[in-house]
C-alpha cells in the first residue's frame, strides 16, 4: 500500500460529515437552520476576528449542531494559546479547509501555480478555558431590527420583486422574483412572520444573482442533469449565509425532504460538490450584500 493511500482527504472528511448531518436531519432540522430562538451566526476565527467562508461555514455549523455549541468563535489549538486560553484535555477538534498555492515546474517559460487543499483543526470557544477573558476583544455584530435591516437590504439590491404569486420563484424569462404577498406568511415560536418572508426571499435572490448578466452561474457543464438540484443547494446555503449576516432566522422549506434526497445523491457521488456549492453560495451572498454600497 502506497503512503498516499493513507493520506487524509479533507474533501472526503468534510463531505462525509455534511452527508451524515443531512441523513439524520429530517425534513425540518437542517444543519444550517437554528433549532431555537435567534439566528445562526457566521463562525468567526478567534485570532483574526474574520468570519469563515464557503464550506467552512457549513462544516462548523454542522459541528456546532452535533456538539450543541452556542458560540460562533473558533480557533486552532495554537491560536487559543495565543489568546491566553487552553483547550481542555480530551476535546475533539473540527476540520476546516484552507488552500495553499505551490509553484510547479512546467514546460513553459514560467512556473505554473497549483492550489492544494489542506486541513486545519479548530476548537470552539465552548471547548476552552479562559474564553471570557478575550470575548470582549472580538468584533460584535450590529444591533438592529432584523426585519428593517432585511427591508433595506432587499431595496438596495435592485431585484424586481412582485408579491402576487402562489409560490416563491425566480422567473428567468422575465428576470423577476415572484413571492406570495407578505401578509400570507406566518411566524413560529422561533421566528417572526417577517423573518419567514425575508428568509424565503433571500433564497430567491440567490437564484436571481446567478443570471448571465450578474454572476453567470451555469452548472450544467459539470453536473449535467443534477445541475438543478445543485442550484437549489446553492440557493439554500446562500440564503442561510444571508440570514446569518442579516440577523434573520432561516426558515425550513416544505420541499426540503425531496431536495435532501437529491443533494445526498450528488454529494455522495462527488466529494467536491459541497465545496462547489458552498463556494458559489458564499460568492452569491457576498455579491448581494455588496450591492448595498454600490452607486
Amino acid at each position: 500500500m502506497s503512503p498516499s493511500s493513507n493520506r487524509f482527504d479533507v474533501h472526503q472528511e468534510i463531505t462525509n460529515r455534511i452527508v451524515g448531518a443531512l441523513e439524520t436531519a429530517g425534513e425540518f432540522r437542517l444543519p444550517w437552520i437554528a433549532s431555537g430562538a435567534g439566528a445562526l451566526s457566521r463562525p468567526v476565527n478567534v485570532l483574526s476576528g474574520n468570519a469563515y467562508n464557503g464550506v467552512n461555514v457549513l462544516s462548523l455549523w454542522v459541528s456546532a449542531m452535533v456538539s450543541e455549541f452556542s458560540s460562533p468563535i473558533w480557533g486552532t489549538y495554537r491560536q487559543w494559546q495565543e489568546k491566553g486560553c487552553q483547550v481542555r484535555k480530551g476535546e475533539k477538534s473540527s476540520v476546516v479547509v484552507f488552500y495553499k498555492t505551490y509553484e510547479i515546474d512546467s514546460d513553459g517559460e514560467s512556473p505554473e501555480e497549483r492550489m492544494v487543499a489542506r486541513a486545519s483543526r479548530v476548537f470552539n470557544a465552548a471547548q476552552v478555558e479562559g474564553f471570557d477573558a478575550v470575548a470582549e476583544e472580538l468584533p460584535s455584530g450590529p444591533v438592529f431590527d432584523p426585519v428593517a435591516r432585511a427591508e433595506a437590504f432587499v431595496g438596495s439590491v435592485g431585484a424586481r420583486v412582485v408579491e402576487d404569486g402562489e409560490e416563491a420563484c425566480y422567473v428567468p424569462s422575465e428576470d423577476l422574483i415572484r413571492m406570495p404577498e407578505r401578509r400570507r406568511f406566518v411566524g413560529s415560536d422561533s421566528r417572526s412572520a417577517g423573518e419567514a418572508f425575508y428568509g424565503v426571499l433571500c433564497h430567491e435572490l440567490v437564484h436571481w444573482s446567478g443570471a448571465k448578466s450578474r454572476l453567470d452561474r451555469d452548472l450544467s457543464g459539470r453536473f449535467g442533469n443534477e445541475a438543478y438540484a445543485m442550484e437549489e443547494l446553492i440557493a439554500e446555503l446562500g440564503a442561510a449565509f444571508l440570514c446569518a449576516d442579516l440577523g434573520l432566522c432561516s426558515s425550513p422549506r416544505n420541499d426540503h425532504a425531496a431536495y435532501i434526497r437529491t443533494w445526498l445523491q450528488v454529494l455522495k457521488s462527488d466529494k467536491k460538490a459541497v465545496f462547489t456549492a458552498a463556494s458559489r453560495a458564499s460568492e452569491a451572498a457576498g455579491w448581494l450584500l455588496a450591492q448595498e454600497g454600490a452607486p
